[in-house]
């Protein structure tokens, strides 16, 4: 299999956004609430909180199929397609968190999402 590699950073990166998005779905209200307090101090998410939320929300949704699907797209036919644009919404899903996690002066929590970020470059380079 050529393919192993790629295979197997769009599997972590469905798994990753497809059980965040779970999260999110099964755990709203939660999340909001931790959320309002983790944004209090900026003025622009503070007051946005669930608008902010229902989009990554949507962002993870499409990410988790697109990567999904191109794992399914790379075993059935070596087509690359869905991977690849699964892989570049990854690296927007995680910019638009890192934003946030700048603006909430969160550092740690900006540097987990930067580690999540190496791998989905990888796959865009390696699907393109």
């Amino acid at each position: 299999m050529t393919n192993t590699a790629s295979i197997l950073v769009l599997v972590f990166l469905a798994v990753t956004f497809i059980q965040s998005a779970y999260d999110k779905v099964f755990g709203w209200q939660g999340n909001v609430e931790w959320l309002k307090s983790h944004f209090a101090n900026t003025s622009l998410l503070k007051n946005n909180v669930p608008a902010a939320l229902g989009i990554i929300l949507v962002l993870e949704l499409i990410t988790g199929v697109l990567t999904l699907v191109g794992c399914v797209q790379i075993l059935i036919n070596g087509e690359r397609t869905y991977g690849f644009y699964g892989a570049v919404f990854s690296c927007i899903t995680l910019i638009m968190l890192l934003l946030g996690q700048r603006l909430a002066k969160d550092y740690d929590g900006a540097r987990t999402i930067a580690i999540y970020f190496v791998p989905a470059v990888l796959a865009v380079y390696w699907l393109t």
